[in-house]
């Protein structure tokens, strides 16, 4: 959630931001607006990560590009990308960076992409909840790090990595989470020659080129605290969380390097496979019939932050010589 100015990541600035927030954790019914009563998550824990609602601006109506127009890519920058209906889209990170939602349609799907530069989770969701179509903006607030999604239909809160309403009138209320693949341009583009590609003409002046999150992913901290704090890797290590019939499961990426990188495994007794590439940093993940599973890519810390009783994937060891 913080903005940096000039090349410099203003982590001072977030950190004040935090204090600020926690100190009025207590004593405010409502925070950027949003009302925390009965909050299904403690309402001290929902911070406020600096900008206001809708400071962070959604884009509303996306505009899209073809492969072969999307010059301003490089082949190893990524994308969430996502086929469905028939149509493939790709949606840059260095976009989602400074926007974090995009309502966008799928034929006659509406479908939110959301990600949340923090935890490193790219999530896309069926727009839909409590019997009503639903368009998303960015709260301002978050809760274990995460991004608070907030709908403009009913203002509730929505947390990404849980897929829930925890605040407002949808409180309770989940989301069905769609199959999004995180990975290299250059991977995308190879399976889908016709994709499209979301357009830097965003309706808004951003540096598309800058990275106002420079060397966060590097550092061991945290901006935010979170109520579960993992160890064992690197709280920035890539994994991919995986959740089958209530049992949650982390395939690391350092774990995933050390064998071939197409990996058969079981989750709640069921047959899964893992795909792993070290040229494009992606993982995705199957069931036993091949059928893509809604998987997600985010950093250790955030996974474990949500899912304290994960089960980890380990890699084989290296045979000692004799």
């Amino acid at each position: 959630m913080a903005y940096r100015t000039g090349r410099t990541l203003k982590f001072a600035w977030a950190a004040a931001a935090m204090l600020l927030a926690q100190g009025a954790a207590f004593a405010e019914p409502l925070r950027n607006g949003f009302d925390l009563a009965g909050a299904l998550v403690p309402a001290e824990e929902i911070l406020q990560g600096g900008p206001p609602k809708d400071g962070i601006p959604a884009i509303d109506r996306p505009t899209f590009v073809g492969a072969r127009d999307a010059t301003d890519l490089r082949p190893d920058d990524m994308v969430l990308a996502i086929e469905r209906n028939g149509i493939a889209k790709a949606y840059p990170i260095r976009i989602l960076n400074w926007h974090e939602v995009v309502n966008d349609r799928f034929g006659a799907d509406d479908i939110v992409i959301t990600f949340c530069p923090l935890c490193g989770s790219g999530v896309a969701f069926e727009s839909r909840a409590g019997g009503r179509a639903l368009r998303f903006g960015v709260s301002g607030l978050l809760y274990n790090s995460d991004v608070l999604l907030y709908d403009r239909e009913t203002q509730s809160l929505w947390s990404q990595i849980r897929a829930q309403s925890v605040a407002g009138p949808l409180k309770g209320g989940r989301l069905a989470a769609i199959p999004v693949l995180h990975t290299t341009w250059a991977d995308w583009r190879a399976r889908h020659r016709d994709t499209l590609v979301l357009s830097r003409k965003t309706g808004f002046s951003r540096d598309y080129e800058a990275d106002p999150y420079a060397g966060y992913e590097k550092s061991a901290e945290l901006m935010f605290p979170v109520r579960f704090r993992a160890e064992g890797y690197h709280p920035k290590e890539r994994v991919l969380g995986l959740v089958l019939d209530g049992k949650a499961k982390a395939y690391p990426f350092v774990e995933l390097a050390k064998g071939t990188g197409d990996i058969a495994d079981t989750v709640a007794g069921r047959a899964v496979r893992i795909r792993y590439s070290r040229e494009h940093r992606s993982a995705e993940a199957f069931d036993a019939k091949g059928k893509r599973l809604v998987a997600t890519t985010l950093f250790w810390f955030a996974w474990a932050a949500f899912h304290p009783e994960t089960e980890l994937y380990r890699g084989p060891r290296a045979k000692s010589g004799k």
